[in-house]
């Protein structure tokens, strides 16, 4: 069985994001969606929090299940699923550089190990979660960027902090 794994922060999923997961599960029989941390990122939703939506957004997909593994590297997690790719997903050339050194890592690390890059549609090349929680911080509508549970979650999470600011 070919498996692989798509790792990320995931704080929130993008209707970029899920383009790549529906993609990638379409060229691998199973296809993990990793609930990771990034040590440079603040985030909005909390690991729990970030691996339900996850679950929400690609519940009705059977091939491909989400996890949580934020204190691991991404060549260990490969490892403990048995998956022998990465994919990660490319906006643009800043992304490419960006992916070219951690799959520089990651090769490092393990040489048979591949990292798979798949390009979003132009139309979402310039969503990113840091744009969608700036747009909503300040009120802005990103219900057409984010899968519908997402945008239910962010609304909320809006709506909660405005209360407690009050």
């Amino acid at each position: 069985m070919t498996k692989a794994i798509f790792p990320g922060s995931f704080d929130p999923i993008t209707n970029g994001h899920a383009e790549v997961v529906e993609a990638a599960a379409r060229m691998f029989e199973k296809l993990y969606v990793v609930i990771m941390t990034n040590t440079s990122k603040k985030y909005l939703f909390d690991e729990k929090e970030r691996l339900d939506l996850a679950k929400k957004v690609f519940e009705n997909d059977k091939n491909i299940e989400v996890i949580a593994r934020p204190a691991e590297l991404t060549v260990e997690v490969a490892h403990e699923l048995n998956a022998g790719a990465i994919v990660r997903g490319l906006r643009n050339t800043t992304d490419f550089n960006y992916e070219r050194d951690i799959a520089g890592i990651n090769k490092t690390l393990d040489p048979k190990l591949n990292t798979v890059l798949l390009f979003t549609r132009p139309e979402d090349s310039f969503i990113s979660s840091s744009m969608i929680k700036e747009t909503v911080f300040f009120g802005g509508n990103v219900s057409t960027l984010v899968p519908k549970p997402v945008a239910a979650a962010l609304e909320e999470k809006l709506r909660n902090q405005n209360n407690e600011e009050k």
